[in-house]
């Protein structure tokens, strides 16, 4: 018998193979080039067969069939060859391949998952849908494509260093020269830029941009956009000098990881019961409600000595105070005392509620000053935003896309890189938003980023353990905690489900060279290969692969919808999320007016700078695939999609006691409500 399955001697008999291409759905994914098909078997290659006759059948949506016909049985169907080449006198255009369906003529099903942009004249090799570690291939074709792929990928995605001592980024400069594979969909990148170019004329057309001046009303400050409030930034505008407010931002606001359980107070912060007992009451003291486990401190320590600029030629400031807060029997959390400085002394009093109004309130204002750097640095921008970019880079570049980890998280790393080189392109580089309109500009951004690097570790960036670490797990009405231990434990439960499938045993998770090479690009480029962060440079055990992927889904999905959800609605009423103070902290405890509290905070076109961005950045419904939906199936395996769907249910289940919840509380708390929550980072 000859190797094809016929005897020698015997002509081949003709055989059909039925080919279905499916084009994407998304606005411009049609393309005017000629498409063509090769299948790839162990037993040879198929002609090529072409599937657009007359230009365009390859169109938006499409869903394209054609028969090859083969002289021969190819056995297995191993690859597909897609040949993009030029079509009569048209012009090149890109082309979106959703998933190619071949059936072989005795009935075999073969799915091979694209969801690739084509770009340019060329030939592309996608492998058969199901999912394999490199020790599971055994056929020499699967190998070669599996070594000739990751050439490409790491020839085409490259790292660079874009401030020192920070996570590194992809070696992409503008928009422009991105791959289409990483960039924003028409859609979605029409609507970013449609809502900052409407913010803009808007603020503009009223004129407070051009006004560097102090508002002359606090209600003035509404004007801005007054036709994109919110109940929650109208509970804002009512409540920001509430001190119950105040406290409760701590817990449910933008910034909820810096508040941390205070069993002794201290040395540099000495509040005595003297002090407090006007808020606390009678009943209790200072030293039995610490041992009772219901006082907490806020410590913005690393803001100290962060360089400021200056903001319409004057000077700004930034302090890095420490805050005590006591929760109620109730569950409100008060402020009991804020000092402004690391250093006690008679410069740097100790200001409390029992103080007079526009004091107290000036202090509580610096601290929500320091909220907006700490949150915007470090909570948003290093914890979510680059942490998002280092796990999208390291995974086009070390997992191929037959690989299961691939398949698990390329729904997790959708536009990341694209909104941090929009970041980088707008926010934080040379003479962008951070140096016309906050406080620490561009130099202090690097400075504080690298502060917080020295200080991030593998306890901060999973929730568990950062609950237990701050001591917060007592903590009443935390709903950030709540909500996000239960969406932690879902996405665990998945990813244990998917590892259980494709690694039997540690060994098999130690001897995946791939995905070793994964974490350990991480490690180095992430982590800068820093041992003190905790953070593995390798797996060794099945446990240790799934805390590790819990972590990487729910830093790009959930953790990055609790940090950025809510900026416009917290921040629009500018008070509440100053982002420059441009009076010094005050050094003692004079009255003030409400007309010098207006001339310390933010001047009009400062306010309406920082505003048009966070309108922005808010969470936005264009082209938004929520937490675990999977619309496109990178796994072709049963197994694996019931777990998706058991996913689903999870993430279901949890929506409804969050919907029943929310409805007994007077401000809901829906950033981690998973229809809210994005598969990935991407605004």
């Amino acid at each position: 018998m000859a190797q094809n399955g016929t005897f020698q001697g015997q002509p081949s008999k003709p055989v059909i193979y039925k080919v279905q291409v499916t084009t994407g759905q998304g606005l411009l994914t049609g393309t005017f080039d000629s498409i063509s098909i090769t299948l790839v078997g162990t037993g040879g290659e198929s002609p090529k067969g072409l599937l657009n006759q007359a230009g365009m059948s390859c169109s938006q949506g499409s869903v394209h069939k054609v028969d090859i016909l083969c002289d021969h049985e190819l056995g297995p169907i191993l690859l597909i060859l897609l040949h993009k080449e030029p079509y009569s006198c048209f012009p090149q255009s890109s082309w979106y391949c959703n998933a190619v369906q071949v059936t072989s003529p005795q009935g075999e099903d073969y799915t091979f998952p694209c969801y690739q942009w084509i770009e340019g004249y060329c030939t592309v090799a996608f492998r058969e849908g199901k999912a394999y570690t490199s020790s599971d291939d055994t056929h020499s074709l699967q190998r070669r494509h599996r070594q000739e792929e990751l050439q490409v990928k790491h020839s085409k995605y490259g790292w660079k260093e874009y401030l020192p001592g920070i996570p590194w980024c992809a070696d992409i400069d503008t928009i422009a020269t991105t791959e289409y594979n990483i960039q924003y969909s028409f859609p979605k990148s029409t609507a970013f830029f449609g809502r900052g170019t409407t913010a803009l004329f808007e603020a503009k057309m009223k004129g407070f941009l051009d006004k560097p001046y102090s508002w002359e009303r606090l209600e003035d400050i509404r004007k801005i956009f007054w036709f994109y409030h919110t109940p929650v930034s109208e509970h804002v505008f009512k409540h920001w000098k509430d001190d119950d407010f105040f406290g409760y931002q701590f817990l449910n606001g933008i910034n909820p990881i810096m508040i941390q359980k205070c069993t002794k107070i201290p040395e540099n912060f000495p509040v005595t019961q003297e002090m407090v007992i006007g808020t606390l009451g009678r009943s209790t003291t200072l030293k039995e409600e610490l041992k009772k486990g219901t006082i907490y401190l806020v410590d913005y320590k690393v803001l100290e000595n962060i360089p400021t600029v200056l903001l319409n030629n004057k000077q700004q400031y930034v302090a890095a105070p420490l805050c005590l807060l006591h929760q109620k029997p109730s569950g409100e959390v008060l402020p009991l005392a804020i000092q402004l400085s690391q250093h006690p002394g008679p410069q740097s009093p100790i200001f409390l509620p029992t103080d007079k109004e526009w004091i107290w309130t000036l202090a509580k204002t610096w601290v929500r000053n320091s909220e907006f750097h700490t949150h915007e640095v470090i909570a948003h921008l290093l914890r979510s935003h680059l942490m998002a970019e280092v796990f999208t880079v390291a995974t086009l570049r070390q997992l191929p896309m037959c690989h299961p980890l691939y398949k698990l998280l390329i729904p997790h790393l959708r536009y990341s890189i694209h909104i941090n080189v929009l970041a980088r392109t707008y926010l934080i580089s040379q003479g962008g938003t951070f140096d016309k309109a906050i406080a620490i500009g561009r130099q202090g951004l690097a400075v504080l980023l690298q502060k917080a690097m020295d200080g991030l570790t593998y306890t901060h960036l999973c929730l568990p353990d950062d609950i237990e670490a701050r001591g917060v797990g007592s903590l009443l009405h935390y709903y950030y905690r709540d909500d996000g231990l239960k969406i932690w434990d879902a996405i665990k439960s998945f990813v244990s489900g998917i590892v259980g499938i494709y690694y039997r045993n540690d060994s098999s998770v130690q001897s995946d060279g791939e995905l070793q090479a994964w974490v350990g690009e991480v490690f180095a480029k992430g982590f800068l290969s820093k041992e003190a962060s905790g953070i593995p440079s390798s797996l060794r055990s099945v446990p240790e692969l799934i805390k590790f992927l819990t972590m990487v889904i729910f830093t790009c999905s959930a953790y990055h919808a609790a940090v950025n959800g809510g900026q416009f609605e917290m921040g629009a009423f500018m008070p509440n999320l100053p982002s420059s103070m441009r009076k010094p902290p005050p050094q003692m405890k004079a009255t003030i007016t409400l007309e010098e509290f207006l001339d310390t905070i933010p001047e009009m076109n400062v306010t309406s700078q920082v505003l048009s961005v966070l309108w922005v950045l808010r969470s936005e419904a264009f082209d938004m695939k929520s937490l675990g939906s999977y619309d496109e199936e990178h796994f072709v395996e049963e197994a694996p999609k019931l777990l998706i769907t058991a996913f689903q249910d999870d993430l279901a289940h949890i929506s409804e006691v969050i919907e029943t919840r929310n409805k007994a509380l007077t401000l809901p708390y829906t950033y981690l409500y998973p229809p809210n929550i994005e598969n990935s980072t991407t605004i």
